[in-house]
């Protein structure tokens, strides 16, 4: 999909359909630029929501800050997981290593569906050639906690994301180099061989492929209205 028709969707749903009721969830990643810059040169007021985890690469928040200064975004949101919860749930700080499920649960589910209780809607990075699961990924989702998920680089390529990157001079992410393409906590990600599938790193050895943000309803403590 060209970047125009892209960037024309996020105009219309930021300015007109959405307007005040939207925000992009960020992991300021691999490929985060792209939407970062093209929600810049819309309204760079826009709330976007980071998921802290407390697990995340060092290289991940200097990455943020540095893409937050160059972009000139002025509500960048850290969503963080609740202090009590984390410390029934994960006290020694490795649940990972046992329930990743519920490592992700506690420390991105349920902060996100807290930052996202003023919304109605959201936008996702998500893109099909990711891996297996998100092949067939629709452009607009609903969901069962009411809101509207967006996912607007859905039909993007690789080659798409990488031309966007480089017309535009946008940083790529520093352990890109390294070799990773998909990058969440530090514990749970490594890098990727060429052969493999870009979320191939996530979760190795365990039968899992997604935190839970894209499969578990986000319910809200607000109906719609």
């Amino acid at each position: 999909m060209p970047a125009e028709t892209t960037a024309a969707l996020l105009r219309a749903l930021i300015r007109e359909r959405f307007a005040g009721r939207i925000a992009l969830v960020s992991s300021f990643g691999a490929e985060s630029a792209v939407l970062l810059h093209m929600l810049a040169t819309i309204d760079p007021a826009l709330p976007v929501i980071f998921l802290d985890t407390g697990k995340l690469f060092p290289e991940t928040l200097a990455y943020r800050d540095a893409l937050v200064a160059r972009l000139a975004l002025t509500d960048v949101r850290a969503a963080r997981p609740d202090a009590a919860a984390l410390a029934a749930a994960d006290p020694a700080g490795r649940l990972w290593e046992s329930d990743p499920d519920r490592c992700c649960g506690v420390r991105k589910v349920a902060p996100l569906a807290r930052a996202l209780a003023p919304f109605d809607a959201w936008i996702s990075g998500r893109k099909r050639f990711q891996d297996g699961s998100r092949a067939g990924l629709e452009a607009v989702e609903f969901g069962t906690d009411w809101r509207i998920k967006i996912n607007p680089l859905a039909q993007w390529s690789a080659a798409d994301i990488a031309a966007y990157l480089g017309r535009h001079d946008l940083p790529l992410h520093p352990l890109v180099a390294a070799g990773y393409r998909s990058i969440g906590c530090a514990p749970c990600t490594r890098p990727v061989r060429p052969d493999e599938a870009p979320r191939a790193g996530r979760w190795d050895g365990h039968a899992k492929t997604e935190c839970g943000i894209h499969r578990t309803p986000l319910f809200s403590e607000r109906a719609p209205a």
